[in-house]
């Protein structure tokens, strides 16, 4: 009875280690349907499962680096370089991400050891043709935001806002931090109300004659113009126009959708496969044709919403986006200063 026991407990610790070995917990931040079925396209090619949990970044951070050695994530995948960064400063990320299938297919500006961009989104400017011209916007810059010639006609995001503590640390690392700070002054002086509301919101105020310029992420118009997010938005898309920042120069500002293996990672040979497959032609297709996002590798086209704006476009690969979080307290330090509420 005891050798059957003993067996018994050998078959249950095999069974146990194979279940384990066949499944991923993918903690993520991501907020579209269409991951949830890319995912399900992985479990039908490796036989692997995905356990999806899905949540609001700064909850999922929290209970991850809460829970430790306890945690069951396996991979946390959010938006923003920024937010990569945090969780790899906080020590809540593990390396390991040097496979070929990985750095044969992501540019080294949009990866680490320790997490991998897996889609791109530029950070651009809107305008309505009907109130400013081509002309006007020739050469436009970042930089060009704080001119005194754009004086009550700028709409942006909060301070606060990921998206741009990312947009003005790659400012404070081309720029430096005294030329950045009284930047945001100019961007302040600027604005054409106090920031309000998400990026559509200021696509939206551009459309409704509200301001000439906004800055917003570039899949934003391409969503509109959709219809997924209604009629009026989708008319309000008709009505604005995109400019790409800073062609004459480094380029424009580019951020990322990326993930990482956590550091108690439990099943860390599958989610380093998980990541691999994010970054293949057929996962990439997807992204870009559910997200609107710019693709992580060469090969694959943007959805025709956005490429119709143009997709040779010169990107700012020379700025590493494993910068972004060094330079983003500074970032929110400075804006704040400028009364960037």
């Amino acid at each position: 009875m005891r050798k059957i026991s003993i067996i018994t407990l050998i078959f249950s610790v095999i069974a146990s280690s194979f279940a384990i070995a066949n499944e991923v917990n993918v903690f993520n931040a991501r907020h579209y349907k269409a991951d949830s079925e890319l995912y399900s396209k992985f479990t039908n090619m490796t036989g692997i499962k995905v356990n999806l949990i899905n949540g609001k970044s700064g909850a999922l951070e929290k209970r991850i680096i809460s829970e430790g050695a306890d945690s069951s994530a396996d991979l946390y995948i959010t938006a923003d370089a920024g937010r990569c960064g945090a969780m790899d400063a906080k020590g809540a990320l593990q390396g390991g991400l040097t496979s070929a299938a990985i750095k044969d297919a992501v540019p080294k500006s949009f990866r680490t050891n320790k997490w991998v961009g897996i889609a791109k989104r530029a950070r651009i400017i809107y305008y309505s043709p009907e109130r400013v011209t081509g002309a006007e916007l020739s050469g436009m810059t970042y930089e060009g935001l704080a001119d005194p010639k754009w004086k009550g006609r700028l709409v942006i995001r909060k301070s606060s806002n990921i998206y741009n503590k990312s947009l003005v640390a790659s400012l404070i690392k081309n720029n430096g931090k005294a030329a950045t700070a009284a930047w945001a002054e100019g961007v302040v002086a600027n604005m054409a109300r106090t920031p309000t509301g998400n990026d559509r919101a200021q696509i939206m105020a551009v459309a409704a004659g509200k301001a000439k310029l906004a800055v917003a992420n570039s899949y934003y118009i391409a969503l509109m113009l959709s219809g997924k997010k209604g009629p009026e938005q989708q008319a309000a898309a008709k009505k604005v126009k995109p400019v790409f920042p800073n062609q004459n120069n480094r380029g424009t500002h580019m951020n990322i959708s990326g993930g990482g293996v956590t550091k108690y990672a439990p099943n860390k040979a599958d989610a380093i496969k998980f990541l691999e497959f994010l970054v293949t032609k057929e996962a990439q297709q997807h992204i870009v044709n559910n997200t609107f996002e710019y693709p992580m590798i060469d090969g694959v086209k943007p959805n025709k919403l956005i490429s119709q704006f143009g997709t040779s476009f010169k990107q700012d690969t020379k700025t590493k986006v494993s910068k972004y979080y060094q330079n983003q307290k500074k970032a929110l330090a400075l804006m704040k200063k400028a009364g960037w509420k």
